[in-house]
């Protein structure tokens, strides 16, 4: 499988989640809005999308329209008459609400992502002139608080990594697969850690993406750009290892191309690398729930604190908006105001 096969096939996936739903969960009219969006987003923003319509029109019918049998009956019409009123009421009810028999609970920051969908689809129609008034305009988007960085010290950076070459703290089961895993998961972290790329990025590289000649490797971006990024001697000793042993696999077979490979030397997924990282994670920082997106937010801390370049910064992590990286990182400049306490001196020092 090509690199550009496995982002093709999740891309397939999404495209038939997408169409499942717009039959089977979304009135009619939802599927002009879909078609008129596809060039212009991405299938897992569309899909997103989908999944959020889903429940505000399960919403309306159960709370405003309670004589229609399902979400097929809604029409443009309904939707002309949803009031400001009847959205801010979506949003409470958001707080918690029953799908399908399941408990489901949304925080400000998913209550703003659904009111985005909302807005976007009553945007449309009310654009080609499909409804005359547009009330989710005159609702406030929920106040969103910044959650604080959370990111591994130095010192945690060099415990996971000894952990997870050692087995250090790992419990009898664990240790049981870590022989097997331990040179896989440690370029993975070591991966992580030296470059700082997302998770969907680590997992859909494949052997040939790697030159060692200059310690480089391609990434496919969000919205499937690609971009050269580079490693350093630890990276490339990490990633060395790792071949190497697979090389000398004879279960792995030679037509395989995905770099990192599950138990079953099939492409490793992402809620297997997402559960390798807590594994370790969880045994040198229990309190920080540290993700791969974490280890992300540790290279782009040590890579600011480093050059002091946030463009190298949002360059290297791929952002589109430099603002975006600077609000992630904002919390470095709370550690340099600390640390010129006392540089500026109100009386002369005595003798």
């Amino acid at each position: 499988m090509t690199n550009e096969d496995f982002y093709v096939l999740r891309n397939t996936k999404n495209l038939e989640t997408i169409e499942f739903l717009l039959d089977n969960e979304l009135p009619y009219f939802c599927r002009d809005y879909f078609l008129a969006i596809d060039s212009q987003t991405s299938t897992l923003t569309r899909l997103n999308y989908a999944h959020d319509l889903k429940i505000f029109f399960n919403f309306l019918c159960k709370k405003k329209y309670r004589d229609k049998k399902d979400k097929f009956d809604i029409t443009l019409a309904d939707i002309e008459q949803v009031t400001s009123n009847d959205i801010e009421y979506f949003l409470s009810y958001l707080s918690h609400y029953i799908y399908n028999g399941k408990s489901h609970n949304c925080n400000d920051r998913a209550k703003a992502r659904t009111l985005s969908s909302v807005r976007a689809m009553f945007k449309f129609f009310f654009n080609k002139g499909l409804i005359s008034v547009d009330n989710t305009a005159k609702v406030a988007t929920p106040k969103l608080h910044e959650k604080p960085i959370i990111r591994l010290d130095s010192n945690e950076v060099y415990d996971i990594l000894n952990s997870v070459e050692n087995g250090n703290g790992l419990t009898p089961h664990q240790l049981a697969y870590h022989e097997k895993n331990k040179i896989r998961d440690t370029a993975i972290l070591t991966l992580f850690l030296g470059t700082g790329i997302r998770i969907s990025e680590l997992v859909g590289l494949n052997n040939d993406d790697i030159n060692f000649n200059d310690n480089s490797f391609v990434v496919t971006r969000k919205g499937g750009s690609k971009a050269i990024l580079y490693f350093d001697d630890d990276v490339s000793d990490a990633l060395k290892r790792y071949i190497e042993y697979k090389e000398q696999n004879l279960e792995i077979l030679n037509e395989q191309k995905a770099l990192f490979l599950s138990n079953n030397s099939n492409r490793i997924t992402v809620r297997a690398v997402e559960n390798m990282v807590h594994k370790y994670a969880k045994i040198v920082s229990p309190l920080k729930n540290i993700s791969p997106h974490k280890l992300r937010s540790t290279y782009g801390t040590q890579l600011y604190k480093a050059t002091g370049d946030i463009y190298i910064v949002a360059d290297v992590l791929g952002h589109k908006d430099v603002n975006t990286t600077r609000k992630h990182y904002a919390a470095i400049s709370d550690e340099n105001r600390r640390a010129v306490v006392g540089k500026v001196k109100l009386k002369p020092d005595e003798d």
